[in-house]
């Protein structure tokens, strides 16, 4: 199962449309956690063109809503950016959006939509006996700025996505535990899984991310992923 829209396009192509919001997090002094806006899209576009590209898209347009005021655009858009040349995808990728200035709010609160294609006939790789390994940490609120070296760099997922024989899922608020069910299509109980990461922590704006893949890659994986590499296991 994935976090995400396919829409019929045509004969060739499929839409594939992911989403991510964020409220209570920016410059606003109601705000919960305070950091600047810049840090806020980046994050939020993380979420949802890893989405997008775990299930094959390939990302062509992002949607920005801002509830954050007028200055609040600017440094918006620069954080997306910033994921996009960690993604390499200047030349492809356009920014549009829409700003609430008619009112203003005491907490901060955005919203981003990707809108990506895939092949029509796109089939996810099958995986059979797979293993399981989570790349990068969870961390979620000030931990995603006080421990950045433990996060998965965006441009390490993009390679993973295209160039390596794995099926992957982005981790978010629910969990690595949540997200390994919704991977493998079924649910999991905690003594079924095991790892040094913790399994049921909130991975807030997708700081890590599973990966399934056969034995015969896992020397490629590892080497890939380095530092971030965990393995997890499954009991029989």
């Amino acid at each position: 199962m994935r976090d995400v829209q396919i829409v019929p396009w045509n004969r060739e192509e499929v839409l594939v449309i992911s989403a991510d919001n964020s409220g209570g997090i920016g410059e606003k002094e109601e705000d919960q956690v305070s950091v600047p806006y810049d840090i806020v899209s980046y994050f939020s576009f993380r979420v949802a063109v890893m989405e997008c590209m775990a299930a094959g898209g390939i990302p062509f347009s992002v949607i920005l809503q801002n509830f954050c005021g007028d200055d609040a655009w600017s440094p918006l858009v620069a954080g997306i950016h910033k994921g996009v040349q960690e993604l390499g995808l200047e030349a492809e990728l356009g920014i549009t959006g829409s700003t609430e200035s008619n009112f203003s709010f005491q907490q901060s609160a955005v919203g981003l939509t990707i809108l990506g294609k895939r092949r029509a006939n796109y089939k996810e790789k099958t995986i059979v006996n797979g293993r399981i390994a989570v790349i990068g940490s969870p961390l979620v609120g000030e931990e995603v700025m006080l421990q950045e070296e433990k996060i998965v760099p965006l441009a390490m997922f993009s390679h993973f996505a295209k160039e390596v024989k794995c099926r992957l899922q982005p981790v978010g608020s629910k969990g690595i535990l949540y997200e390994l069910g919704q991977l493998k299509g079924k649910l999991f109980q905690e003594e079924e899984v095991s790892s040094y990461v913790d399994l049921l922590k909130s991975s807030g704006p997708a700081t890590c991310f599973i990966v399934e893949y056969e034995k015969e890659v896992e020397s490629e994986i590892m080497r890939l992923a380095g530092g971030y590499f965990h393995e997890v296991l499954i009991s029989p």
